[in-house]
C-alpha cells in the first residue's frame, strides 16, 4: 500500500558573513559529582572540594539559603573546583542546596550540612570493637562506610550523662545509604540502637543515660552490610535530642513556651521563637547548657491563632475550647485509644480548608482519622488520608454555631511523640507554578546564551482560581528578560521566553517567578516550587530530594548558533499542513547538524520532533498538521534548536510568532469508487466550498492500494466536482480500501496552503468467470470506418447505482 506522502519545500536563505556570531561558549553546563567534605561547622572557614565536568570556567556558587560567604572559588582542574567558604557564626544548622554557575551554564543541585559543633575525621582502622577511635564529647564526626564496614568510636561518660547519636546518611543526599546506628558498654551489652528513626527518615538516631561511669562504644554501619564508600556524618554528645516539640507550630516570629519530647533525659520546656519565614521546610533547635541539636523538629509557620488542648477531652463534653474560625488547633495522642476533641465557632456560609499536620511534616507517628461534628456531635463530614497520612476536609458552615474536630490514629496508636495540629484556613485562591521535566526524574534549568534566546515550558497548579494571571521575575540575571504568554482562565501550562542581551556578562541566579492576579481586586496567594529528586529507589520512587521556591537560572556565554523562525504569511487549516521554516545563523567555524523542534503544539496540532538543520546548511522546515477540532485563532509559537559543542550540547530557542489556525476551505465528499482487475474507473469527489481561495488548486489522490494509480487534478473556488481517473492493474489485490486521501494545495500571498480530505474508499473487484455452456461469440468483422463529420456524443459518466445495474446486465448476458 502506497504510504501517505507530504510535500516539503526547502527555500534557500544566504547569510551575509558579516551577521554570523563570532565568539562560542567555551564550556557547557557544569556537573557536580561529590562535595568534600559534606558538611561544615558554622562560625568556622573552611575549603569545600567540588569534582565533577566542567567544572574549568566556574563563576559562582549559588545557595539557597542565606549565611555562607564565597570567599574565594579556584577552579584546579575541568573536573575539579576548590572554594574556601565562610560560615556566618548565626548560619541556620540543618541542609543547605548549592548549584555552581558556570560560563557554559548552571549545575545540579547538591546539598551539605552546617552543623554546631567542631567536624573530627575519621581514623581508619576503627573496625574492631577492642580498637575503636577515641573521640571526645560534642564533636561531629565525618565518616565513609564500605561494604561490610563497621566503624567503632568510643567516648567516656560519667554515670548520668546523656549521650545522643545521630547519623546523617540519606539525609546528605549523595546516596540510598541507610544507617545504623548502636550503643554499647564496655561488656559489649548494646544500651541502643536504631536503624530508621520516624523524625529523620531513613537515618538512625540513639539516646541513653550513661547508667554508670566508664567507656561506650558506638558503632555505625549500613543496615543490611552494604555501604560502597557512602558518606556520612555522625553527631555525637550530651546535645539536647527531642524527637517532637509540642505545640509544633505558630505565627511567624512568633515566641511560645515549648515543650520538648523524648530526649533521653526527660522532657522540658523552653520558650521558642517560631522561624520568621516560611521558606522550605522550616524548623526549630532543641538548646540547653549542654548544646543544641544538630537538626532541627519540624514546625508549621502560619498566621493563625494556636489553641492547645486540654485534657481531659476525650469525649464530646469535654472538647477542648478553641475559638473562632480560622484557627490551629494542637493536640497529643498521648496514649493507645486516646481521641481528641475540640470546639470552635464559625458563621453559616464560611468555608474553611481543615488540615491534620502530623507525619507530613511533622515526622509524628500519627496516622490521623479526622471527624467534624455539628453541635449535636452528628458527623458533618469525616477524611482519614487524603494523598498521604495525614487528614484533610472542605468544611462549609451551615449555621452560626459551635462545631467540633475529632482526631484520632488510624490504627488507634498513641504515645508521648504522636503530636498534631488541626489548622483551619479561609479558603484562598492560590497559584503554585513549576517547570515540567525535560528529562524525566530531572528537574528543569535555565540556560540562555548571551545575545540569545530560551524557551520553557511553566505550568501551574489552581486552587480556588480560575481566572487569569500572568508571571513576573525581579531577580534574574542582569541583562535577562522574559516574555511570558498569560494564563487565561483554566490554562494550566504556557511557554515563557527568556531573552540575553548581547552585551551581558555570564552570571547565575536562583531567580523568583511570581505569579500575579490579573485583576487588582483580586488577592491570589502565588509561589514557585520545585522539587529536585537526589536519592530514587525502586521503581525511581523519590527517597530524598529538596523543594526550592526558585528557579536556578545561567546567564551563559555566546553560543556557536541562533535560529529563527520564519513568520507564515498563510494559516495551517484545520485538516491540513504546513512547513515552518527556521533558519539558523551559525558562528564562523560551526558546521555541526541542528536539530529543531516546537517547544509545544497549540491544541489539535502536530508536528515533527526529528527535524534536523543539516551539516553546513542554515535550514530546514519542521512538518505541521492541524486536526479536525484544532483551536481556532492566533497561538504563539516557538522553536527549539540543540546542537553539540565541546563534548556536550548547546539549546537555544527562537523568537515568538503568530500561527494562525483556520477553518479549512473546503470540503470533499467522496462517492464510493469500484473498479475490476485491469480497468480504469473514475473517483469522485463532491466539493463544498467554504471560504473563496485565490486561482487554481492542485488535488491528488493519494493512499491507493498497491497496482492503482492516478493522476492529479486542479480545481477552483467554483468547481462542485471533482473526477480523478483511477486505472487498476490487472494483477491489482482485490478487496476494499478505505484509505484513499486527497492533498489539496493551492498558493496564497506566495506561499502554500494545504488540505489533507478524505477518507475514501475503493473496491477491487476480480473479473467474473464466463459460464461454462455459453457458445463462444461470433466473431464479426471489422467494418469499413466511414468518414463523418458529426462529433460523436459525449459519453456519460454513470452513477454508482447505474454502474451496478450495468454490471448486472452484462453478467447476465456471459
Amino acid at each position: 500500500m502506497n504510504r501517505l506522502r507530504f510535500g516539503l519545500r526547502t527555500l534557500a536563505l544566504l547569510v551575509a558573513a558579516g551577521s554570523l556570531l563570532t565568539a562560542v561558549v567555551q564550556a557547557v553546563e557544569p556537573n557536580i559529582g561529590q562535595m568534600s567534605p559534606t558538611g561544615v561547622q558554622r562560625g568556622t572557614e573552611v575549603d569545600v572540594t567540588f569534582n565533577g565536568s566542567r567544572l574549568g570556567d566556574a563563576k559562582q556558587l549559588l545557595f539557597y539559603s542565606p549565611g555562607i560567604e564565597v570567599k574565594s572559588l579556584t577552579p584546579d582542574k575541568d573536573n575539579k573546583v576548590v572554594a574556601k567558604l565562610a560560615i556566618a557564626a548565626d548560619c541556620r544548622l540543618g541542609i543547605h542546596a548549592v548549584r555552581l554557575a558556570s560560563a557554559g551554564g548552571i549545575s545540579n543541585m547538591r546539598t551539605f550540612t552546617v552543623g554546631p559543633m567542631p567536624e573530627v575525621a575519621e581514623v581508619e582502622p576503627n573496625n574492631l570493637f577492642t580498637a575503636p577511635q577515641q573521640v571526645a564529647m560534642n564533636v561531629t564526626i565525618s565518616g565513609t562506610c564500605a561494604n561490610e564496614d563497621l566503624d567503632n568510636y568510643v567516648v567516656e561518660l560519667k554515670k548520668g550523662q546523656r549521650l545522643n547519636v545521630e547519623c546523617e546518611g540519606l539525609r546528605l543526599g549523595n546516596v540510598q545509604f541507610d544507617p545504623y546506628v548502636a550503643i554499647l558498654n564496655e561488656a559489649r551489652f548494646e544500651l541502643a540502637r536504631s536503624d530508621d528513626a520516624s523524625l529523620l527518615y531513613q537515618d538512625s538516631l540513639c539516646s541513653i543515660v550513661a547508667p554508670e561511669e566508664g567507656k561506650y562504644v558506638i558503632q555505625v554501619r549500613e543496615s543490611s552490610f552494604g555501604g560502597g564508600g557512602a558518606a556520612y556524618r555522625l553527631h555525637v554528645g550530651s546535645f539536647p535530642r527531642p524527637t517532637a516539640v509540642y505545640p509544633a507550630g505558630g505565627r511567624p516570629g512568633e515566641q511560645i513556651q515549648a515543650k520538648w519530647i523524648g530526649d533521653a533525659a526527660g522532657e522540658f520546656t523552653t520558650s521558642m521563637t517560631i522561624p520568621s519565614t516560611n521558606d522550605g521546610q522550616p524548623g526549630v533547635y532543641a538548646q540547653d547548657d549542654q548544646g543544641i541539636s544538630p537538626s532541627p523538629n519540624p514546625v508549621r509557620v502560619i498566621d493563625l491563632a494556636n489553641a492547645l488542648e486540654v485534657e481531659p477531652n476525650n469525649t464530646f463534653e469535654q472538647a477542648s475550647p478553641g475559638g473562632p474560625a480560622p484557627l490551629a488547633l494542637n493536640g497529643i495522642i498521648e496514649q493507645p485509644g486516646d481521641i481528641d476533641f475540640h470546639k470552635f465557632t464559625a458563621k453559616k456560609g464560611q468555608q474553611f480548608d481543615v488540615r491534620v499536620y502530623a507525619r507530613k511534616p511533622l515526622r509524628s507517628p500519627l496516622d490521623s482519622v479526622l471527624v467534624i461534628h455539628n453541635a449535636k456531635g452528628a458527623n458533618i463530614t469525616n477524611n482519614d488520608d487524603s494523598g498521604g497520612p495525614d487528614s484533610y476536609a472542605r468544611f462549609n458552615s451551615p449555621a452560626d454555631g459551635d462545631y467540633f474536630v475529632s482526631v484520632r490514629d488510624h490504627l488507634n496508636g498513641g504515645g508521648p511523640s504522636y503530636v498534631y495540629r488541626v489548622e483551619i484556613t479561609e479558603i484562598k485562591p492560590t497559584v503554585v507554578v513549576g517547570l515540567p521535566e525535560k528529562v524525566q526524574y530531572i528537574p528543569t534549568t535555565l540556560i540562555v546564551h548571551r545575545g540569545n534566546r530560551m524557551a520553557l515550558m511553566v505550568n501551574a497548579q489552581r486552587q480556588n482560581f480560575s481566572g487569569d494571571f500572568t508571571l513576573e521575575s525581579t531577580t534574574l540575571p542582569p541583562g535577562m528578560t522574559l516574555e511570558a504568554l498569560p494564563f487565561t482562565a483554566g490554562k494550566t501550562e504556557v511557554p515563557v521566553l527568556f531573552t540575553a542581551a548581547a552585551d551581558a556578562n555570564p552570571s547565575g541566579a536562583l531567580a523568583y517567578l511570581h505569579p500575579k492576579s490579573a485583576d487588582p481586586a483580586i488577592t491570589m496567594e502565588g509561589r514557585f516550587d520545585q522539587r529536585t529528586m537526589l536519592i530514587r529507589g525502586e521503581n525511581n520512587n523519590d527517597v530524598w530530594g529538596h523543594n526550592a521556591d526558585r528557579m536556578a537560572v545561567a546567564l551563559a556565554a555566546d553560543s556557536p548558533f541562533k535560529i529563527d523562525l520564519v513568520q507564515p504569511k498563510v494559516p495551517l487549516v484545520r485538516n491540513g499542513s504546513m512547513s515552518l521554516k527556521v533558519v539558523a545563523t551559525r558562528a564562523m567555524g560551526y558546521t555541526a547538524p541542528i536539530a529543531v523542534k516546537l517547544l509545544y503544539n497549540p491544541n489539535g496540532v502536530g508536528s515533527s520532533v526529528s527535524a534536523v538543520i543539516p551539516e553546513n546548511q542554515n535550514e530546514t522546515v519542521i512538518p505541521m498538521t492541524a486536526n479536525a477540532n484544532a483551536a481556532l485563532g492566533v497561538s504563539k509559537i516557538v522553536a527549539l534548536g540543540t546542537g553539540p559543542h565541546e563534548g556536550g550540547k548547546v539549546e537555544v530557542a527562537t523568537q515568538f510568532i503568530d500561527l494562525t489556525i483556520a477553518e479549512q476551505y473546503f470540503k470533499f465528499t467522496f462517492d464510493k469508487g469500484v473498479c475490476e482487475q485491469g480497468q480504469a474507473t473514475e473517483f469522485v469527489a463532491k466539493v463544498e466550498k467554504l471560504m473563496d481561495f485565490p486561482g487554481e488548486a492542485t488535488c491528488e489522490l493519494v493512499g491507493l492500494p498497491n497496482g492503482a494509480t492516478s493522476t492529479p487534478v486542479k480545481f477552483t473556488k467554483d468547481t462542485t466536482e471533482i473526477v480523478f481517473p483511477v486505472t487498476v492493474i490487472k494483477d491489482a489485490r482485490p478487496g476494499k480500501y478505505t484509505t484513499l486521501m486527497t492533498i489539496s494545495k493551492f498558493q496564497q500571498d506566495g506561499e502554500e496552503v494545504a488540505h489533507t480530505l478524505g477518507p475514501g474508499e475503493l473496491r477491487i473487484d476480480a473479473p467474473l468467470p464466463p459460464k461454462v455452456d455459453a457458445p463462444k461469440p461470433a466473431t464479426t468483422p471489422t467494418p469499413m470506418p466511414m468518414p463523418t463529420t458529426e462529433k460523436p456524443p459525449e459519453k456519460k459518466r454513470l452513477s454508482r447505482l447505474e454502474q451496478l445495474r450495468l454490471e448486472k446486465e452484462q453478467a447476465e448476458k456471459k
